[in-house]
């Protein structure tokens, strides 16, 4: 499958140099595998047309054969006001205009970055876990209400939306299922509870489930994440808990993520960090993040498992040689991390 349409989405802060660093790995690697496009989108988009995400942008997105999206926000486009445009409705609305209902997050202790991470490296060594987290339901996308005296935000989830999601965790997983709710509290939760309970004994019994509350979760992750193999969660909970979890693998500039779904539409793959205005411009951001979503969008967008693996392994290598951002008590430049990972794919 030679020319892969991907739309560019850098956005907004390091979104561009992270995008660069990319663009340069897949080129330099796999020559005319991809063919990239590049569209405006979250603050930068808000500038020249005064919306974060345009409808032609979006069909591009749908017209792609994935996705590859940097980074959105920034002080700039901070606002209270509820009826000013910000970055991030662009991103919400992409992924619900693309039906992608699924967010994999993986999170493993590498070797060579234990000490990179506050927590003690006997806490977090052999981590290896994923954070599958449900997109487009919850508190984000429910009814939203504000007065003078009031807010308000309703968290609502379907049967199908529970059902859906707890298939892919299912699916992913190597053996366990950790389900995160907070059921001795929320209704959604009851129903979040009740319904992966389901399709647990009727599709998967032979995977272990637990069921988690999310407060406690939050304090088994930094414990003993390595008693994790599938973390499943609804919205809210798995956006908080798979940020946390990225003290494991000692700088949230490490984290990459794929969005999945739609079986007949592309993927969208982003790395877990945001904009980082107060570095954006510098040459100093990680690419590291990045260049690992490249690695899921070859693998889970395109199905290209061996290129996946070696961008990983370089990404692996260059760490073990040395190579440290200035997140991970550094002072390799954005260039100087593309370039260390380029010379162990070479």
């Amino acid at each position: 499958m030679s020319g892969s349409r991907v739309a560019l989405l850098p956005g907004d802060g390091i979104g561009p140099e992270v995008i660069d660093a990319a663009v340069v790995v897949c080129d330099s690697f796999c020559p005319g595998d991809y063919q990239f496009e590049t569209h405006l989108f979250g603050g930068c988009s808000i500038d020249a047309s005064g919306t974060a995400m345009t409808d032609e942008t979006l069909e591009a997105c749908r017209a792609a054969d994935a996705v590859l999206l940097g980074a959105v926000g920034g002080p700039k486009w901070d606002t209270t006001d509820a009826d000013a445009p910000r970055p991030e409705q662009g991103l919400l609305g992409l992924r619900k205009g693309l039906g992608l209902f699924a967010n994999l997050r993986p999170v493993r202790a590498i070797a060579a970055l234990v000490d990179a991470s506050p927590l003690r490296p006997e806490r977090i060594e052999g981590t290896n876990l994923l954070v599958v987290r449900e997109l487009t339901g919850g508190i984000y996308f429910g009814e939203k209400k504000r007065t003078e005296l009031m807010a308000s935000d309703l968290c609502e989830y379907s049967v199908e939306e529970v059902e859906r999601i707890a298939r892919v965790a299912f699916s992913a997983s190597r053996g366990k299922v950790s389900s995160i709710d907070k059921a001795n509290v929320l209704e959604t939760s009851r129903l979040w509870r009740e319904v992966v309970t389901r399709v647990h004994a009727e599709e998967f019994p032979q995977v272990e489930l637990e069921h988690v509350l999310v407060d406690n979760a939050a304090m088994q992750l930094v414990s003993t994440p390595g008693q994790f193999d599938v973390i499943l969660a609804e919205n809210l909970f798995g956006d908080i808990l798979s940020d946390e979890a990225a003290m494991i693998t000692g700088s949230i500039g490490m984290l990459p993520s794929a969005s999945i779904g739609n079986p007949d539409g592309p993927g969208l793959f982003e790395p877990v960090h945001g904009s980082a205005p107060d570095i954006a411009g510098q040459g100093i951001a990680n690419p590291l993040a990045m260049i690992l979503s490249l690695a899921m969008m070859m693998r889970h967008g395109f199905g290209r498992e061996e290129q996946a693996l070696a961008v990983e392994s370089a990404v692996d290598q260059a760490l073990a040689g040395g190579l440290r951002t200035a997140d991970l008590g550094g002072s390799a430049t954005t260039d100087e991390a593309t370039a260390a990972v380029l010379a162990h794919l070479k």
